[in-house]
């Protein structure tokens, strides 16, 4: 059952109807603010469910831009003077219904004139309206629907808890994450301590090289790999093996 009714004109800030719609589904949920290209499922009767929306709802947005009392239908008339004329039709109802009936002027348009209604909307001007401008939507839309809140305690009570619940998926999302990277700082400590002896290579190449608790010669650079103590020599372009192998002569051998 819709509290909230959007009535505008297609042709005439209908993207603007679409703002308000979402943010005041957002704020009290998608079943409780009716707008026609979206309220009314395939295969329904469209007029019947537009008349009987506006009767069930407790407030009716009159979405009213710059060029909303000079539209024109298909045979060229103003639109409002039709009596067929679903914008028309949806305020009369509102008004018959005793629904509260609030105008939104955007953007440039200007308090309605009496003088430039049809008798039947005449009342039309006599309500207070509230202006959305669209450089400025976010603070305005808020401030619609904060009045819709004050004015309809049903709806302030489930802004409430929809903020209660929006409020506590941000902290268990916070949580969430929080713990994520926990584990992830505890994996990264596991794999850094965990290896105990053994030869690893850090960032996929040998410049990072580490040893862990080695036991015995260790080797990591290129070539051959000897076991033998070092041995000094004089011959620093010799052959390596020669010099290992070589026994090291004393000073009596000579004599």
């Amino acid at each position: 059952m819709p509290e909230i009714f959007v009535n505008y004109r297609t042709g005439d800030e209908e993207g603007v109807a679409t703002l308000i719609e979402r943010e005041l589904s957002r704020r009290f949920g998608d079943e409780r603010v009716f707008r026609a290209s979206k309220s009314i499922a395939p295969g329904h009767r469209f007029p019947r469910e537009l008349l009987n929306a506006v009767r069930r709802s407790d407030v009716l947005l009159v979405v009213i831009g710059p060029r909303w009392t000079e539209a024109r239908n298909q045979e060229g008339r103003r639109a409002l003077d039709d009596p067929e004329d679903w914008t028309r039709r949806e305020i009369l109802e509102a008004f018959e219904s005793g629904a509260l009936v609030v105008p939104v002027l955007v953007g440039k348009a200007t308090r309605l004139d009496r003088d430039a209604l049809p008798p039947p909307l005449l009342e039309l001007a006599d309500y207070q309206y509230r202006r959305l401008d669209t450089r400025n939507a976010e603070a305005d839309l808020t401030r619609l629907a904060n009045d819709l809140a004050d004015l309809l305690p049903q709806l302030a009570a489930v802004d409430t808890d929809r903020r209660r619940e929006r409020n506590q998926e941000t902290t268990d999302r916070a949580g969430n994450d929080t713990a994520a990277g926990r584990s992830i700082r505890t994996q990264t400590h596991d794999t850094r301590y965990k290896q105990r002896g053994g030869i690893g290579t850090l960032n996929g190449d040998l410049s990072g090289t580490f040893v862990n608790e080695s036991q015995g010669p260790i080797h990591t650079g290129q070539g051959h790999q000897y076991y033998s103590a070092h041995v000094p020599s004089d011959n620093v372009n010799g052959d390596h093996t020669e010099m290992l192998g070589r026994k090291r002569r004393r000073p009596d051998d000579d004599r």
